[in-house]
């Protein structure tokens, strides 16, 4: 820049010094309403689009794809074009090179122009970069396949209570109990016969913390019989689901815990009315979860009378049908009353159901056993 062009400068500088504009309230208030603008912005996606929950990490967890927050995603698609031993190029070299590139700027582009037509070098330069990193960022929203439906996360106490009473039933039920008062197991290999002590006492939930029941489930007691549930050490239990699990424990069996009115029914059964037909989606598959899926699944003996579905109660065991519509001497009414017929012996074996859910399954079977509620 010569003399001439520094003159110049200099008395644009003075002239819009003297017609500028005061920074209270002028530059003050525009760069609160642009503030005030983007707290709306940001107000507005957290209300409408949110954030989805993912699990906790979990290195068990070979399900689960990686992928960070948007405002870096074009780096993880980058990353991808260095793959295995030249990983350290795309995180370490490139990066330098351009951060290098960026502080070394100024002195390739002299220019003293500041309107932004005139900057013919910088303002291609970072065009280029921010157009790359636009097109990176689209490109790893596309090609990054979502999350399996097995990793969507129980985000409220009443889904995580109730996340936890159907694990529960299914993976801790059969050795001790749909409501955790233990008794004589029986049918487990190398546990049959064997009297479990209730875990619903105040001796068990008071003097354990939850810590302590997640480490209990995750590692398992083998000396005790208990193999390890979580999937690090062999089982198939994630961590939210041992964390759920812990949660329908404490609130369930632990009388110092309080639910909150607006989770007053989870974990529970549905409350049937005087007059309400009952229906299987409504009424019985509560009870089937909590009462008999531990025993009533593949790999357990069972006469091959399935409980996982609708389909499964009315079709399946060696047996069938052991629910006939409309028959109250069908073979799932006599054993839960206790008999031992061909079809098997009582039902559950451990402790009979309570009368109230017994007479749900009743006047379930005598209105036809219907799936769905009538509309």
């Amino acid at each position: 820049m010569n003399e001439v062009q520094k003159k110049e400068y200099k008395e644009k500088y003075l002239r819009a010094k003297r017609n500028g504009e005061k920074f209270f309230p002028d530059s003050l208030f525009r760069d609160m309403a642009v503030m005030f603008a983007i707290f709306l912005l940001l107000v507005g996606l957290a209300a409408f689009a949110g954030v989805p929950m993912e699990p906790r990490a979990d290195p068990s967890d070979s399900a689960y794809i990686p992928r960070p927050e948007w405002y870096f995603l074009f780096l993880f698609q980058f990353l991808k074009f260095f793959p295995g031993s030249l990983e350290w190029v795309g995180t370490t070299i490139v990066p330098a090179l351009a951060v290098l590139a960026l502080l070394f700027l100024p002195f390739f582009d002299r220019n003293p122009a500041r309107f932004w037509t005139k900057r013919k070098l910088a303002i291609p330069f970072m065009s280029v970069i921010v157009a790359g990193m636009v097109v990176l960022t689209v490109w790893a929203a596309i090609t990054t396949p979502p999350q399996p439906e097995s990793t969507q996360v129980a985000t409220t106490l009443s889904a995580r209570i109730d996340a936890g009473q159907n694990l529960y039933s299914v993976n801790c039920a059969e050795c001790h109990g749909p409501d955790g008062e233990g008794g004589v197991i029986q049918g487990v290999k190398g546990l049959d016969g064997y009297k479990m002590k209730p875990i619903n006492s105040q001796d068990e939930m008071y003097t354990r913390t939850d810590n302590t029941l997640n480490n209990i489930i995750s590692y398992g007691q083998q000396n005790l019989g208990m193999p390890p549930f979580s999937k690090a050490y062999g089982g198939e239990l994630s961590s939210d689901d041992i964390s759920n699990i812990v949660t329908f424990m404490r609130y369930t069996w632990d009388n110092r815990v309080e639910k909150p009115k607006n989770v007053a029914q989870a974990g529970g059964i549905p409350v049937l009315g005087p007059n309400e037909i009952p229906n299987y989606d409504t009424n019985i598959a509560p009870i089937v979860t909590r009462y008999c899926v531990s025993c009533h699944r593949p790999g357990h003996e069972n006469n091959n009378y399935m409980m996982g579905s609708y389909n499964d109660i009315m079709n399946t065991g060696d047996h069938k049908p052991n629910v006939v519509p409309g028959d109250l001497n069908s073979n799932l009414i006599r054993m839960l009353h206790r008999e031992t017929i061909n079809a098997g012996g009582p039902m559950p074996p451990t402790k009979a159901l309570s009368p109230d859910l017994i007479n749900i399954f009743e006047r379930w079977v005598k209105a036809g056993a219907p799936e769905k509620a009538s509309k």
